[in-house]
């Protein structure tokens, strides 16, 4: 008995210290004039692979925080000078962003403000990193907010947080599952 009591607490001690290295860390640090978001995660694909599945942010972005309802309509413009842009309907659309940076395999990098962000006198700037690990990749994504926000940064930045860690999360089971949402039991 005592030798099957410590394959199974050697077994839970493997699994939880597994769970640790594949689980997500987010932080979220504010201050009068702007805020800082940061999520890490581990994604069981090489970066190439990542990093390909990142630009194509219409198949793995939350369809809820998009303009338009369908997150069809994203586009990243892979280049310098790009954008991060989304169709509306009779020929509107969104500049959520603009690409600053590219690093095939290693970083995606824009400027701009997501969302209720566009309204206020702030820059913004969203780096995607990523490294190899193991037969992995560890994605790590900063996005760094500054300026003027009517009612400060205070109730923002857990909100955005949140919803970047939501998208994380998608882009994570995109790469490891094949699909952006969980599978249902």
């Amino acid at each position: 008995m005592k030798g099957n009591a410590m394959r199974i607490r050697a077994f839970f001690l493997v699994a939880a210290a597994s769970l640790m290295a594949h689980a997500a860390i987010a932080a979220v640090q504010t201050a009068p004039n702007g805020f800082v978001v940061r999520h890490e995660v581990m994604l069981n694909a090489p970066p190439a692979k990542v990093y390909e599945t990142l630009l194509a942010v219409g198949t793995w972005w939350d369809p809820a925080h998009t303009y338009s309802g369908d997150s069809k309509n994203l586009s990243i413009d892979a280049r310098a000078g790009g954008c991060f842009c989304e169709r509306l309907a009779d020929g509107g659309g969104v500049e959520h962003m603009r690409v600053v940076y590219l690093a095939t395999g290693k970083a995606l990098r824009m400027s701009g403000g997501l969302g209720p962000l566009q309204g206020s006198g702030l820059a913004g700037a969203m780096t995607w990193g990523l490294a190899p690990s193991g037969s992995g990749t560890k994605l790590q994504l900063t996005y760094s907010v500054g300026g003027f926000m009517e009612g400060g940064f205070d109730k923002m930045a857990p909100a955005v947080e949140d919803m970047l860690g939501h998208q994380v999360a998608r882009l994570k089971l995109l790469v490891d599952t094949g699909s952006p949402v969980p599978k249902q039991p």
